[in-house]
Formats: C-alpha cells, sequence, structure tokens
C-alpha cells in the first residue's frame, strides 16, 4: 500500500481522539473509481506504490450506487477499457451495469489493489514550508510528495433551482436516486433533461406504461447508437484520424437523418456546431439513441419546452402549457467537487475542472495531478493513467534510492 502505520490507542475516559498521521511512500490517490484504479495499477506496473483514498464503502460508487438499473455502456467495450487488461471475452460489445463493476472489481484484484474504504477527505493543500501534500480524512492526516484528483467530472449530483419546486406535492429525486421505472408506474413524470440520462431514463418509464413529459430547454445532437452495424463512435474516431472535425461532423449529421429523420421536426433541435466538434470543446456528449426517439415519435415521451414553474400538483412551461404532474426526475446531470476540499488551488476553476486544456491538463505543479477530467471517458481517463504513472516513476525511483524516503507515522491527540 505504500505507507506504514501503528496500531492506535486511546482511552475514552479522557475524551482524547488518537489521530493518526500517515507519511506515504508514494503518491495519495482521491477516488476509487476506475480513474483511480487505472492510475493506481499503472503506478504499479513501473514498480510505484500508491493510496486510494475512497469516501464511500466500495469503489466504483457511482456506478454501483447513483446509476439506474438498466444502464449499459453506451459505447463499445473496446473503447471503455482500463490500461493493462481488457474486459473478458464473454462479455457483450455494450457490457451492463453489472458487467462493468465486476470487470473493476476483477481489475483491483488482478493489479492487487485494495483502497482505503470510509476515509471521506476533508481538506487537502499542500505545505510549502515541508514541499509535501497533506490530506485530512475524519480520522487521519496523509502525507506525500504527490497528490492525484482522482475524483472525475461526475462526483457529486446538479440540483437545479426551479422555481416552485419546493411546494410540491409529490416525489422529487435525481437520477442519481433512479433505479427502474416499477417506482412510477402508471404516472404522469416530468423528467427535466434530454441527455443521454433523461433519453434513457424516459424510455424505462414507458416501458411501465407511465407518461414521460421530458424537457429540453436546449439544442441538442442525437445520434443513432450504430450506423450499418457499426459503432457511431467507432466510425468518429476512425475519420477523426484522417479528416478535418467539421467534415466528420458533417458525416455524422447526413447519416445521422438517413437514419432517425429530422429531428427538429420533434422537439429536439440540432446546435449549430457539430457533435464531435462542440463535445471537444464544451465536454457536452450527444445522446446516442437507445429507442427513445421512436417512442418520441410515436407520442408515448412528450417533448416539453422548458419549465417556467413548479406548481402543487403540477408544472407551468415557457410555451403557455400546463401539465397535471405526479412526480419529478431530475435528469440533470453531476459536477465535480474539487473545489470542496482541495484548498489554495489555482489549477481549477470555480466549477472544479482543470484550467489547463486537453490534453495537458493531468498536470499541474507541486507533485498535483488529475484524472479523469478531460470530458473524453474512459479513453481520456486511460491516456491521463498512463501519462501520471510514468512521470511520477521518474521522480520516484531516485528518491526511493535515498534514505530519505523511509515512512513514519506519528499519531496526534486531538481534543
Amino acid at each position: 500500500m505504500g505507507s506504514s502505520q501503528k496500531q492506535q490507542h486511546h482511552k475514552d475516559t479522557n475524551c482524547v481522539r488518537v489521530r493518526v498521521r500517515v507519511r506515504v511512500h508514494g503518491p495519495i490517490i482521491v477516488g476509487a473509481g476506475p480513474s483511480g484504479l487505472a492510475t493506481s495499477a499503472c503506478l504499479t506496473q513501473q514498480g510505484v506504490p500508491s493510496i486510494i483514498l475512497e469516501k464511500s464503502d466500495c469503489l466504483a460508487s457511482l456506478w454501483q450506487h447513483r446509476t439506474y438499473d438498466r444502464l449499459t455502456l453506451h459505447l463499445p467495450k473496446q473503447f471503455c477499457e482500463l490500461p493493462l487488461l481488457g474486459f473478458p471475452t464473454s462479455f457483450p460489445k455494450y457490457p451492463t451495469k453489472r458487467q462493468f463493476v465486476s470487470y473493476l472489481e476483477s481489475y483491483a484484484s488482478h493489479f492487487s489493489i485494495q483502497p482505503r474504504f470510509n476515509q471521506a477527505v476533508m481538506s487537502a493543500g499542500y505545505d510549502n514550508v515541508s514541499g509535501f501534500w497533506r490530506v485530512e480524512t475524519q480520522d487521519s492526516e496523509y502525507i506525500s510528495r504527490w497528490l492525484i484528483v482522482a475524483t472525475g467530472e461526475n462526483a457529486e449530483p446538479v440540483m437545479p433551482d426551479i422555481p416552485g419546486i419546493n411546494k410540491f406535492d409529490g416525489s422529487v429525486v435525481h437520477t442519481s436516486s433512479y433505479k427502474s421505472g416499477f417506482e412510477f408506474k402508471n404516472q404522469r413524470v416530468l423528467v427535466v433533461g434530454c441527455g443521454n440520462s433523461g433519453m434513457e431514463v424516459s424510455l424505462d418509464l414507458c416501458r411501465y406504461n407511465a407518461i414521460p413529459h421530458m424537457v429540453v430547454r436546449n439544442t441538442v445532437h442525437v445520434l443513432p447508437r450504430e450506423m450499418f452495424g457499426i459503432s457511431t463512435f467507432g466510425i468518429a474516431m476512425a475519420l477523426a484520424k484522417w479528416l478535418p472535425l467539421r467534415l466528420v461532423d458533417k458525416f455524422l449529421l447526413l447519416v445521422a437523418n438517413f437514419i432517425l429523420g429530422n429531428t427538429d421536426r420533434i422537439g429536439l433541435r440540432r446546435p449549430k456546431t457539430g457533435p464531435i466538434e462542440l463535445k471537444n470543446v464544451t465536454g457536452k456528449t450527444p445522446v446516442l439513441d437507445v429507442g427513445a426517439l421512436s417512442m418520441i415519435k410515436s407520442g408515448k415521451i412528450k417533448v416539453m419546452e422548458g419549465v417556467k414553474e413548479i406548481t402543487r400538483n403540477g408544472a407551468k412551461f415557457v410555451d403557455g402549457q400546463e401539465k397535471e404532474i405526479d412526480s419529478i426526475i431530475l435528469a440533470t446531470g453531476y459536477k465535480s467537487n474539487v473545489p470542496t476540499w482541495l484548498k489554495g488551488c489555482e489549477f481549477f476553476d470555480k466549477d472544479g475542472m482543470p484550467r489547463t486544456p486537453f490534453p495537458n491538463g493531468w498536470k499541474a505543479e507541486k507533485g498535483l495531478y488529475t484524472v479523469g477530467f478531460t470530458r473524453r471517458g474512459l479513453q481520456g481517463t486511460a491516456s491521463d493513467a498512463v501519462n501520471i504513472a510514468k512521470d511520477i516513476a521518474q521522480q520516484w525511483r531516485p528518491i526511493n534510492n535515498s534514505s530519505s524516503c523511509n515512512s513514519h507515522v506519528i499519531q496526534l491527540k486531538e481534543t
């Protein structure tokens, strides 16, 4: 694990709590999701030990606890592999949520990765005097030359401020708490958001005879998941190696209009910027259709304009319509939580994203690194992990060969 630690003792009668200070041989990684696991594995390959601090009681907690049951990977498995270990050949082209979690568990086992669970990072900061990072959890302080932020872009749900939502009599849930449409059987449901989650939740609701009213506040690109039996994403990546992104986008939209029809006619207006160029610039991912579009065309999914106000038993919309609603599902995405715990660091902006754009956003200064903030999915994560491990290994080897690298633990008493 790259650290040493003494057993701690304390007397409850004196109301004294022992706080353990852990000096870590290698880097501290915050987050045991795919990003943290990939980086730890790459460091192990380079011979560098590390410690992963994870606030929950399991790895990949977002995948295990905050995703809906019917979720499958939107991209073929070859685009979602972590470095050094691929998916089992027996897995389908688009692995399910359960299969992906089992892959991550096997990945951690293969590389002997043992995160320290239930270690919620309360604060982390760089000590200019010692030249080390200090990371505080509820019961320990970890110290290292290197800190790797692996909490990713999707650490916390985004909860929009919609006028009147507090007086709504029905249930209001974020998709992070949504599991199945069974809970909303035969209900009129307002789904706020039309990204991949909003589309798939609306589709899932239809399977339980619910009537989803999906709010489309902005423009959105909808593409078929496959074109002529080939992954749309795979086609885009292949063409991007030879053609400018604008030509790739023109081709994708031409084929998409042929397969799906003109989505503007059903209330899904496309942005002026093409889907791949838009993703690279803003991080906004195009929707890959897995069946919701046909439900929209048939009228089973109602497309609504922006919400003006939530009432006690329904919603008023900007186009003047008013609908009675039984429940509201917020498919409003996630955000980074870095600003809540990383202190005194200007490398991240106010939204918790690296200020340095891809492909150089993985490295900051003073031994700080980031992984999983590329807005390029698991491929971006894999690239970051490999780069970080190589960079740290070059620094770690000479340090490890000197006597100054000896680890120790100091117990601090706090009243």
